[in-house]
C-alpha cells in the first residue's frame, strides 16, 4: 500500500518543512509555504543516467572552446540570447498567457529547415498545433509533434529521436513518476526540470522551456527553477497593443542588457529590426504635445515619441496619469517646472504617454517629458527634426547620460537635424558627427526659452 505524507514547500526557494511556517528559514521570506501531499514510493523509478569516472580537475587541467551556436532562425531571438542557441543549454520563457509564447517557439520550430526539432505540448493537442502553424503560413517536414506530459515517456522519445532541438510547451505540465505530488506543483516543477537540465548537458542538446508566469509578474513555481536553467527569458507586453518584448533577466552565456521587439500579426510574430522608425512618428509637424526622445534599453538605442495633454482640471483635483512612463518621476518633474522654471501647473491636468505600449525608465527622457508638457500647455507645436537625450536634475539641471554617442548615431541615421543634450559632455567626442547639429544646455530654462521664446514671456 502507498504511503502518503503532507509536506509543505517554500514558494521562493523550494525549501521543504514538515509544518508551516510564517518565516522561511533558507531565504527569509514570509507566508510563502504552501501545502503538498506527496507519496512514498518504492525505489522502482529510473532516474537520468550519471556520467560515469566524474573526477575533480585543476583550472588547468580544464580544456575549454568556444561555445557551439545554433542559429535560431529569428534574428530577434538571437540578439536576445548573445548569438543563437549553445548545445546543451537550457532556457527558460515566461510570460502572460496569450502574450505569444507558444508562437515564437512554434515559429523558431518551422524556421529551423536543417535540424532536426522535437516540440512536445502538454497543453494542446497536434491538432491544435498544426491549425496555429497553418495560421502563421509555416510548414517543416523536419519538426516533430509530440502531446504528452509524463517526463520519462518524454525522455525516452528524444533518446529515440536524437533531436537536435527540444521546445517543452509548458514546463509546468510536465510530471515524473517518482514524484506523486499533481503536475504543476513545486517538488514536480523541480524534479523535471533537475532532470531535463541533467540530460541536456549530457546530451548536448539545447533545451527551451515555456513557463507560466503569476500574477504578480514572477515565473510560477519555485524560485530555484530560475537558478536552475542556463538563460531566464520573459516575454513582455500589453494585449491592447501590437508589440512584444523579449527580455534576458539571466544568461549564462552572453549579456543580459539585449532586448528583442516583435510585432503581433494575424500571421504571427513579426521582427522588429530597426524599432525607432516604428516608434515615432514623422510626420506630426503642426502637432503640440509630442517630443522625440533618444532613449536606450540594455544595449539598444532607440527614438521613441513622448505624447502630454494638458488641460484645465475639471473635477477639482489635478490629474497625473501616465502610460509607459514613471507617474512619481512626471509628478517630480512637474514640480521642477513650477520650483525652476515658474510654470504653474498645479491647477492643471497632465496625461502622458509613451507611444507604442513600450514602457521606459530611462532617465535620459526626462528633458522630452518636459518639452512634451510644455508644448501641449503652450499648444505649440516642438520644432521638426528635433529630438532630446538628458535627465533632469531636482536644481532645474540638464545633466549628461550615459552612451550618448549611441543616442546621436541613432538619431543622425534617422534624419533628425537637431539634437539638445546637456552641456557636461567633452564636445571632442562628437567630432566625427557631420549631419546633425548637437546643442548643449546647461539648465531646464534655457531649453525652454530655445524652443518657446515666443511663449515663455
Amino acid at each position: 500500500m502507498v504511503k502518503t505524507k503532507t509536506v509543505f514547500f517554500c514558494r521562493n526557494c523550494g525549501a521543504e518543512a514538515p509544518k508551516w511556517l510564517g518565516k522561511c528559514p533558507a531565504c527569509g521570506e514570509w507566508n510563502t509555504y504552501i501545502e503538498e501531499t506527496v507519496y512514498a514510493k518504492s525505489n522502482s523509478g529510473k532516474a537520468i543516467s550519471h556520467k560515469e569516472n566524474s573526477v575533480p580537475l585543476r583550472l588547468s587541467e580544464i580544456s575549454i572552446s568556444d561555445e557551439i551556436r545554433m542559429d535560431t532562425g529569428i534574428r530577434e531571438f538571437n540578439r536576445v540570447l548573445g548569438g543563437g542557441l549553445v548545445l546543451g543549454s537550457v532556457v527558460l520563457i515566461g510570460g502572460e498567457p496569450g502574450i505569444g509564447k507558444s508562437t515564437l517557439a512554434l515559429q523558431m520550430a518551422l524556421n529551423l529547415k536543417k535540424e532536426k526539432i522535437l516540440y512536445i505540448s502538454g497543453e494542446e493537442s497536434t491538432r491544435q498545433i498544426k491549425l496555429r502553424a497553418e495560421r502563421i503560413g509555416l510548414s517543416n517536414d523536419n519538426c516533430f509533434f509530440l502531446s504528452e506530459t509524463l517526463l520519462e515517456n518524454i525522455i525516452n522519445q528524444i533518446t529515440h529521436l536524437k533531436p537536435g532541438l527540444v521546445i517543452v510547451d509548458s514546463v509546468q505540465t510536465l510530471q515524473d513518476d517518482t514524484v506523486e505530488s499533481s503536475p504543476g506543483s513545486i517538488s514536480q516543477v523541480r524534479e523535471c526540470t533537475v532532470k531535463l537540465m541533467k540530460y541536456a548537458k549530457e546530451s548536448f542538446i539545447p533545451f527551451i522551456l515555456i513557463g507560466h508566469i503569476t500574477k504578480d509578474g514572477l515565473l510560477a513555481g519555485p524560485k530555484i527553477l530560475e537558478h536552475i536553467v542556463d538563460t531566464v527569458l520573459l516575454f513582455e507586453g500589453d494585449h491592447q497593443h501590437l508589440y512584444r518584448i523579449l527580455r534576458s533577466t539571466k544568461n549564462r552565456f552572453g549579456t543580459t542588457a539585449e532586448l528583442g521587439i516583435f510585432e503581433m500579426t494575424q500571421s504571427g510574430l513579426k521582427e522588429v529590426l530597426n524599432p525607432s522608425e516604428i516608434l515615432i512618428n514623422l510626420n506630426n509637424e503642426g502637432l503640440s504635445g509630442t517630443a522625440i526622445g533618444a532613449t536606450i534599453d540594455g544595449i539598444r538605442p532607440f527614438l521613441i515619441e513622448v505624447q502630454a495633454l494638458v488641460s484645465s482640471a475639471a473635477y477639482g483635483t489635478p490629474q497625473r496619469i501616465s502610460t509607459g512612463y514613471d507617474v512619481r518621476r512626471l509628478n517630480m518633474l512637474l514640480a521642477v517646472l513650477e520650483k525652476r522654471a515658474g510654470f504653474k501647473l498645479a491647477t492643471r491636468d497632465v496625461f502622458l504617454n509613451i507611444a507604442g505600449g513600450i514602457r521606459i525608465s530611462d532617465p535620459a527622457l526626462d528633458l522630452a517629458v518636459i518639452i512634451a508638457v510644455l508644448s501641449s500647455n503652450f499648444d505649440y507645436p516642438v520644432k521638426k527634426n528635433i529630438c532630446f537625450s538628458a535627465e533632469v536634475g531636482l536644481s532645474g539641471e540638464i545633466r549628461p547620460v550615459s552612451r550618448i554617442d549611441q543616442r546621436i548615431r541613432e538619431a543622425e541615421k534617422l534624419g533628425f537635424k537637431t539634437i539638445l543634450i546637456s552641456s557636461g559632455y567633452d564636445k571632442k567626442s562628437f567630432a566625427s558627427v557631420k549631419n546633425i547639429s548637437i546643442i548643449t544646455m546647461s539648465r531646464v530654462d534655457e531649453a525652454v526659452k530655445y524652443l518657446f521664446a515666443s511663449k515663455a514671456n
